[in-house]
């Protein structure tokens, strides 16, 4: 069995369905030889005359061009350049009506000859296999080459194929009646197309070079195997006439039994299919450099009398066309740009050839009939058997009617080639193909809106998207502050339940301390004993609270607004006023010892002298007490200036207040123990110096409390107030022993003698502490002023530490003192109730009573122990770390 290839060689054809054998009427203008136009006035030239986007403009009106030269260049895909048919001005850029059955106005560039005809500079290829293909290509490309037989497809595309050709098939069938352009550029200009057809041959290498031509047109056949008698791989072949035989599938059909597949194209079963025309132009461009500027035009009909073919510039109007052949219109006259089965009529003669233009008909009445009405489809079914594509025309026809897209796709629409077989064997005549047409048209411009609507859709998805990320983004961020500053109450709340419950614990304790005292008044009371009025001591406590939170707001104030100055200087000048302070107490210690002493023995022998001498005391107390506070006063003054003075004055004040403190209390017991003549008055007495003695020590420890709260921010104030505290609490303990031993000392078996030795003990054990208290806070204020100048120079190391370590002292001093202060006011209460009981046990001694008043004394002193205890640890707790 013979190979297709051997088939092909031997000449076998192939048959293709349907098609029909029209009256041909080619000899109207195949008689004489093609003639030269004279330039017209003018040139309408179009931007788009191909399949493909617009090219990109290169002049400007008023500009003058030459012959060949571009116009535009290519630009997108698919696009071609235009050129100028000959040279003159441009006069216009404008739009003007289309080459279409519709005739749209399009962009077109207006040019007017000047006459000359000047070419510009061509640049020919002879030896075109001595460069690259894609140059070859590219050449092909600028010269503005498309399909000049059928839809104008750019032909640079069909040359730069990838895909492997086994035929290049070169139709020169031409089966459309009236048209004879190809036949007739077969016959004069055959060498230059076969010369086209070697240089697609160089670009496709394909295997066999297949050339078709009706069997209507045998000078046409002669001159091309003449031609091509040298290259034996072009073949030429004698097609049967039949219409539509000239199709692009039906030819592949009929040369090479190969079918083009629906939807597909003829490079997927290996076959390339150009016009003679197209080739004629491509050997120009290439061997000649002349871009496509003119092409052959078929001009015929029984109203043109000397029908013939013609070299047509592009842009020349029809009119010029139709009057250079003498044309004589008649009544109703059409004019159909095409032939009379695929053409279409023009709506206006001033329509420009363009490169598809292949014939210009102008039939009589009678020669082309106008047609008929429609009529109902009758069901004969001649569409169906005519159709060369084998599809349903009636059925394509219902669609179509009633715009049923969906349907007509799936039958195919897009196969038709709109030959127009079906129309013309139609009895009931019926425009199938404008019916085709239509249904094409709106079936893309639904397309072109499908494909619109899903970009606005992605476009309105991706913002949507966007959005949504960004309103998530926000939200997360709102959870996340929402989440902090809850956990934030969270911690506060579970820090506010520990205090709760730590404060619960304790309140049982108070509860019972607090019941405890009640008992014990209630028993003094049923005794008799009498209590001193202490409403103008709570008032004078009042007044100096008030004092000391404004001093507090403006120290705060001042502290914000100045910063240290001078650090020597300060602590220099701290250190000699704490010598003066301790020099002048030593004396006003000794005096007071002397005068004490010199009191006690005369109280002894006359009471008089004792109350003269008491009042004595307390007058040098209240003066001690208010140099105390005019030495506090412009220490507060001067610890405004610079935080480092104000610690050092602070300690300093609070050394002073407690020595007047305490030789208040000594004086008063002196005087206590003087007063043998009334026992109650002596209580009185006594009771009113203890009061004394509480409220300075109260004010003193205000002072702290506010230096201490104004010392936390600086970590040098921080080291100063630790030293001061240990201070403190040295002092405390030591007092606390001291109190213990009189104390214990203080139970003789004389009541009236051992209160008076308790008095002493207690005297002398008060004037040792306060010598040894002086020389201990002085001592330790220079050490830690020396201690706070060498932290300075390592303050940079940790300030949060020194800050812990200034509160735990401090804390730790206040403990220390408030149960020393506890431990010698219950001391001294217990030895005032000795005494009186030993005063009032003059008449009738009972040593019974004086062991159980001292008794109740000791319990009295325990639980105001415990009490001081218990209030020291909560102040402890609440106190911020």
């Amino acid at each position: 069995m013979e190979s297709l290839f051997e088939q092909i060689e031997r000449g076998a054809l192939w048959q293709f369905p349907g098609g029909i054998h029209p009256p041909e009427q080619k000899t109207l203008s195949n008689q004489r030889p093609i003639c030269q136009l004279p330039l017209p006035d003018k040139l309408v030239i179009p931007l788009k005359q191909h399949i493909g986007a617009n090219g990109q403009l290169l002049v400007h009106v008023g500009d003058h061009v030459l012959k060949g030269q571009a116009l535009t260049k290519p630009a997108g895909n698919w696009s071609l350049p235009i050129h100028a048919a000959t040279s003159g001005v441009i006069t216009a850029i404008e739009h003007r009506p289309s080459a279409h059955p519709s005739a749209l106005p399009e962009p077109s560039i207006v040019l007017e000859p000047d006459g000359q005809d000047t070419w510009c500079e061509l640049e020919p290829l002879a030896q075109y296999k001595d460069i690259s293909k894609q140059q070859l290509v590219d050449k092909i490309h600028d010269a503005g080459i498309a399909g000049m037989g059928g839809a104008g497809f750019p032909t640079y595309v069909k040359a730069s194929s990838q895909a492997e050709i086994d035929f290049f098939v070169v139709n020169g069938v031409e089966c459309e009646p009236y048209i004879t352009a190809d036949d007739m550029l077969m016959r004069e200009h055959a060498e230059q197309i076969v010369q086209g057809i070697e240089i697609m041959q160089h670009l496709l290498s394909p295997k066999y070079v297949l050339v078709g031509i009706e069997d209507n047109k045998p000078e046409a056949i002669a001159a091309m195997q003449k031609a091509s008698a040298h290259n034996d791989k072009i073949l030429v072949r004698s097609v049967p006439t039949k219409y539509p035989s000239g199709g692009e599938k039906q030819l592949i059909k009929v040369l090479t039994s190969r079918e083009v597949p629906s939807a597909g194209i003829p490079a997927d079963i290996g076959v390339l299919v150009q016009n003679v025309g197209t080739l004629f132009a491509i050997s120009d461009a290439v061997l000649r450099g002349k871009p496509l500027i003119e092409r052959v035009v078929t001009v015929t009909g029984n109203t043109i009398k000397q029908a013939q073919n013609v070299w047509a510039l592009m842009g020349t109007e029809i009119k010029h066309l139709l009057d250079s052949q003498k044309f004589e219109p008649v009544t109703a006259q059409r004019v159909i740009m095409g032939g009379p089965m695929m053409g279409f009529t023009l709506p206006t003669v001033r329509i420009p050839v363009v490169k598809t233009t292949n014939c210009i008909l102008a039939p009589d009445n009678q020669e082309l009939a106008e047609p008929n009405d429609e009529k109902a489809c009758i069901r004969c079914s001649a569409c169906a058997d005519a159709c060369p594509q084998t599809l349903l025309p009636q059925q394509l026809q219902w669609f179509a009617k009633g715009k049923e897209y969906q349907k007509l796709e799936e039958y195919n629409l897009f196969d038709c080639i709109e030959c127009g077989a079906c129309s013309y064997v139609c009895p009931s005549e019926i425009p199938l193909v404008q019916y085709y047409r239509v249904a094409k048209a709106e079936i893309r411009e639904q397309k072109l809106e499908q494909i619109k609507a899903e970009r606005a859709k992605e476009r309105f998805e991706a913002r949507k998207e966007r959005l949504e990320r960004e309103q998530e983004e926000r939200q997360n961020r709102h959870k996340r502050s929402a989440s902090r500053a809850t956990q934030s109450t969270q911690s506060k709340e579970k820090v506010a339940e520990a205090l709760e419950r730590v404060k619960n614990k304790k309140t049982p304790e108070k509860s019972a301390v607090e019941a405890a005292i009640a008992r014990a008044k209630a028993k003094k009371a049923a005794d008799g004993s009498l209590e001193p009025d202490n409403s103008a001591v709570a008032l004078e406590r009042a007044k100096r609270k008030e004092q000391a939170r404004q001093y507090k707001a403006e120290k705060a104030a001042d502290d914000s607004a100045d910063k240290p100055k001078d650090n020597k200087a300060a602590v220099a000048a701290a250190i000699a006023r704490a010598k003066a302070k301790k020099a002048a107490q030593q004396t006003d210690n000794d005096d007071v010892n002397t005068e004490q002493q010199a009191t006690q023995t005369d109280a002894s022998t006359d009471p008089r002298k004792a109350a003269v001498a008491a009042a004595i005391a307390r007058a040098k107390a209240k003066k001690a007490a208010q140099n105390a506070e005019q030495d506090e006063a412009p220490a507060e003054t001067e610890s405004t200036d610079d935080p480092r003075k104000a610690a050092v004055a602070a300690a300093i004040a609070r050394a002073k207040a407690k020595k007047a403190a305490k030789e208040t209390e000594q004086n008063d017991e002196a005087v206590a123990d003087s007063e043998p003549e009334d026992p109650r008055k002596a209580a009185v007495a006594a009771a009113i110096a203890r009061a004394k003695a509480k409220k300075a020590a109260k004010e003193t420890e205000q002072s702290d409390d506010s230096v201490a709260d104004s010392e936390t921010e600086d970590p040098r104030k921080a080291a100063v107030a630790a030293a001061i505290a240990r201070a403190k609490a040295k002092k405390a303990a030591k007092e606390t022993e001291q109190s213990d031993e009189t104390v214990a000392e203080s139970e003789p078996e004389d009541p009236r003698k051992a209160a008076v030795a308790a008095a002493i003990a207690r005297a002398k054990a008060k004037k040792a502490a306060k010598k040894a208290e002086l020389a201990a806070s002085e001592d330790n204020v220079e050490a830690d002023t020396q201690t706070e100048q060498s932290e300075q120079s390592n303050e940079s190391e940790d300030p949060r530490k020194a800050a812990v370590a200034a509160a735990i002292a401090r804390a730790k001093a206040k403990k220390a003192a408030k149960e020393a202060e506890l431990a010698a006011s219950e001391d001294n209460a217990e030895a005032d109730i000795q005494t009186e009981q030993a005063e009032q046990s003059s008449e009738p001694e009972d040593p019974r009573k004086a062991a159980v008043a001292a008794a109740i004394a000791r319990a009295k002193a325990k639980k105001a122990a415990k009490e001081a205890q218990l209030k020291q640890e909560s102040e402890e707790g609440n106190e911020p770390s």
